[in-house]
C-alpha cells in the first residue's frame, strides 16, 4: 500500500465521520415537562445529599474553643474596621469640603 492510498483512505474516513456527526437526529425545541421534573428532582436530591454531608462534616469537626476564638477575632476586626472607616470618611469629607 502506498502513501497516497493511506492518505486517501484517511481523508475518506474523515469525511464520512463528519457526515455521520452532521446527520444526527434533530433535537426537540422544548424539553418535555416530565424530563424537566426529573432533572429538577435529581438536582434537588443531589443538593440535599450535599447539604447533609456538609452538615455531618461540620458537626464532626466542630470545636467550641476555635469557634469562640473566631467569634472574638471577628468582633475585634469589625470594631477596628469601623474605626478606620470612620477616620477615612472624615478625611475624604475634609478634602472634598476644603478649607473654609
Amino acid at each position: 500500500m502506498g502513501t497516497r492510498f493511506l492518505l486517501a483512505l484517511c481523508l475518506v474516513l474523515l469525511v464520512l465521520g463528519f457526515e455521520v456527526q452532521g446527520a444526527q437526529l434533530p433535537q426537540q425545541d422544548e424539553p418535555s415537562p416530565a424530563l424537566l421534573s426529573q432533572v429538577q428532582e435529581s438536582l434537588s436530591s443531589y443538593w440535599e445529599s450535599a447539604k447533609a454531608a456538609a452538615q455531618k462534616l461540620y458537626e464532626k469537626t466542630y470545636l467550641p474553643a476555635v469557634d469562640e476564638k473566631l467569634r472574638d477575632l471577628y468582633s475585634k476586626s469589625t470594631a477596628a474596621m469601623s474605626t478606620y472607616t470612620g477616620i477615612f470618611t472624615d478625611q475624604v469629607l475634609s478634602v472634598l469640603k476644603g478649607e473654609e
